[in-house]
């Protein structure tokens, strides 16, 4: 027999998702199966799976050793390099500024190197992640931006951070702005709004981006204004009010503005015209804007989180302070 004890990172899912996490060689059918036979209590009593699982309660499994079998090979994550740049820290959240050039997630055909692993392999050298010790929990992003973007990602330490941030995200309670660099001169000194329709183009790993609805497009919504100016440039601070794929370089882009250090949505003649070929946009704020009913999380509204000043702010625009404004 194998059995679990609840933790708090266990809590609020459903029977058989914790278990598909805690037992991955368990096959679906062999749980299922299990369930239906009573090989699969909680509390010692009969239980479905979408059973919802509580802090405390013991799950025991009476199927053969084999199929909770732990792994023995070492983490992948504790072979990504240990530099990471923390710009905020408590028990529930990790804000972590990404470099260009590095991925969110493992992919592309990289698997060691990426913010995910650095931030799992942080946790771990401080005693704040064990997989030994979760069932089902690991450390996560709770966003993510484009590898040659650089900025601010957000890390969930606990189920609770990622559960309740996951929700704040989707109803627009955590607040994203950029900085980004584009060419030519974009007049904009007060707050203004560009909406468009957005749909993803998988054979060019691209967006295309439409003034009108149309089929399989989805809306995408960004607020700007401009901040500084060049002869050739203009410094633009963003919003985000939707999350699509590539939305600020793309939307730029179809305004007749791409950013600067931008190979993919640029016109090749604005890209090869300047010698400063890295991508010029990053997650510069975050702004942590609650609402509604009360979480575990409530501490943080307010919070105001900036990142380092990006390096083609002094290379582009020389003579802009940038001030850290409120809105």
């Amino acid at each position: 027999m194998t059995q679990f004890t609840i933790t708090p990172n266990d809590a609020a899912q459903r029977l058989d998702k914790f278990l598909q996490k805690a037992a991955p060689n368990l096959p679906p059918a062999a749980l299922y199966k299990a369930l239906r036979t009573k090989h699969i209590k909680v509390n010692r009593k009969r239980a479905e799976g979408s059973t919802r699982l509580a802090v405390g309660d013991v799950i025991d499994c009476y199927l053969p050793d084999e199929f909770f079998a732990k792994p023995t090979w070492q983490h992948d994550f504790l072979c990504a390099p240990a530099q990471l740049h923390v710009l905020y820290e408590d028990e529930h959240i990790l804000l972590a500024q990404k470099p260009a050039g590095l991925l969110s997630h493992a992919g592309d055909g990289e698997y060691i190197d990426n913010l995910l692993a650095r931030v799992q392999r942080y946790l771990h050298e401080t005693g704040e992640y064990s997989p030994e010790n979760e069932h089902s929990f690991a450390p996560a992003l709770v966003n993510r931006i484009d590898r040659n973007t650089q900025g601010i990602v957000i890390a969930a330490k606990t189920a609770v951070a990622l559960r309740v941030l996951n929700e704040k995200m989707k109803t627009r309670q955590l607040r994203k702005f950029y900085l980004c660099a584009v060419h030519g001169k974009l007049h904009a000194p007060q707050w203004q709004s560009v909406i468009s329709h957005m749909a993803k183009d998988p054979a060019k790993s691209l967006v295309r981006v439409y003034d009108s609805p149309r089929a399989g497009a989805k809306e995408c919504i960004t607020r700007y204004r401009s901040l500084a100016h060049t002869n050739d440039f203009t410094l633009v601070q963003a919003e985000l009010l939707t999350g699509r794929t590539h939305q600020i370089r793309a939307q730029f882009a179809h305004l007749g503005h791409a950013l600067v250090g931008d190979g993919k949505y640029a016109p090749r003649v604005l890209y090869q015209s300047v010698p400063y070929k890295s991508q010029c946009l990053c997650a510069w704020r975050l702004a942590f804007d609650f609402s509604g009913e009360k979480t575990e999380l409530d501490y943080l509204h307010k919070l105001d989180v900036f990142a380092d000043e990006p390096a083609f702010l002094s290379r582009l625009f020389p003579d802009t302070t940038l001030a850290r404004e409120t809105l």
